[in-house]
């Protein structure tokens, strides 16, 4: 392979980068979040390097470090030397999440629209392409997921790691997931503040011994809430997904749940939309379709907002079944649906492949304090 040729852009940078481990430590300035600002110019790179205090011994072995390792790895033609910034903050952060490589929000407009289904049925179809899935449902006030997955009577365990007591995630179906429903009682209803729902959705983040995924699906409230603005807040989401359904009165809040990841204060990349019940299909005549909510509703809206519609998912009994049973359909391998789902899998993944390839990494939300 020519190392030389490898393209100049934020994500070859950052994977070069990951080589590089902070002196006395098993964690990389990636995952540290050290390195930060990357901007190019041609085959210019500039870029942050952040420290802890101005006396730290290591910034000019970590200066050269980084150089030797940006032109071995992406060639001696990208300009490197002299423009690496060093900045110095009192107290930096790990970043939570270290071994998780992509951070997928599963939004909607509004509800009713499958989105939950959706989710569970994405993270199944990655994990049967073989990748590494975790999905926390973070729809604190409705939690499914437990349900949909056939968990309902299991319960986390708990480890004890570097002194923290940790949450050890569920698994089935090769899916490690969470869920706030694990820890109250089904029949009750949660009346949470604000707060106090946030800071749920934050352990079930920070404190589950999530180890290395290559995606961590969110399973997001319908609307915008204060939840969608504490995921933002606590990790740097990489990308969202829209669900729809082809009828208008989804349609038009659609553009509401995109423009709040694309605006200036969040800035998440919409990877596309998934227009969920596209069309009914009777288990009988498998080939009719019949568009009870709307025909191509959300490919149209998807056109106009120059979204990728990443798929189309029919409304079939055995989806609805496999919900209610904990059975999701996506590990129905034989099934029409299952093979829906596996494209949209594949989608996903190639949108993301382009975004990660094409823009920086996502920055988590500062919140501004006046």
């Amino acid at each position: 392979m020519n190392i030389s040729r490898k393209l100049i852009v934020p994500k070859n940078i950052t994977d070069a980068l990951r080589s590089v481990k902070f002196p006395g430590s098993e964690e990389d300035i990636v995952s540290l979040d050290m390195v930060q600002e990357i901007r190019i110019a041609g085959q210019k790179i500039n870029f942050s390097l952040v420290f802890q205090r101005s006396d730290d011994p290591n910034i000019q072995a970590l200066i050269l470090k980084c150089e030797e390792t940006i032109q071995k790895e992406l060639g001696s033609q990208a300009e490197i030397k002299g423009n690496i910034a060093i900045k110095f903050i009192h107290n930096m952060e790990r970043r939570i999440l270290p071994e998780v490589k992509n951070i997928i929000a599963v939004a909607s407009g509004k509800g009713g629209v499958g989105k939950s289904t959706i989710a569970v049925n994405l993270a199944v179809a990655l994990a049967q392409a073989g990748a590494k899935v975790g999905l926390i449902d973070a729809d604190i006030f409705g939690p499914s997921i437990p349900k949909m997955f056939g968990a309902e009577n299991m319960r986390p365990s708990g480890a004890k790691i570097d002194n923290r007591e940790m949450i050890v995630p569920v698994e089935k179906y090769g899916v490690k997931f969470l869920s706030i429903g694990f820890f109250v009682n089904s029949e009750d209803a949660l009346v949470w503040r604000g707060p106090m729902a946030s800071n749920a959705l934050k352990q079930l983040i920070g404190d589950a011994v999530w180890g290395e995924l290559d995606y961590m699906l969110i399973d997001l409230p319908p609307g915008t809430s204060d939840i969608h603005l504490t995921l933002v807040q606590t990790v740097p989401v990489t990308a969202a997904v829209i669900v729809t359904t082809p009828q208008e009165v989804a349609l038009a809040d659609v553009i509401k749940g995109v423009s709040m990841f694309q605006g200036k204060s969040i800035n998440v990349p919409v990877l596309g939309l998934v227009e969920n019940m596209s069309w009914f299909t009777p288990k009988e005549l498998p080939e009719n379709k019949y568009y009870i909510f709307g025909k191509d509703g959300g490919k149209i809206l998807a056109e106009k907002m120059r979204l990728k519609l990443l798929g189309q998912i029919p409304i079939v009994q055995s989806i609805r079944e496999g919900g209610d049973e904990g059975k999701p359909e996506a590990a129905n391998v034989d099934s029409p649906s299952a093979e829906a789902f596996a494209k949209l899998a594949f989608e996903v993944t190639e949108q993301l492949k382009i975004r990660n390839i094409e823009q920086a990494p996502t920055k988590k939300v500062k919140v501004s304090k006046k």
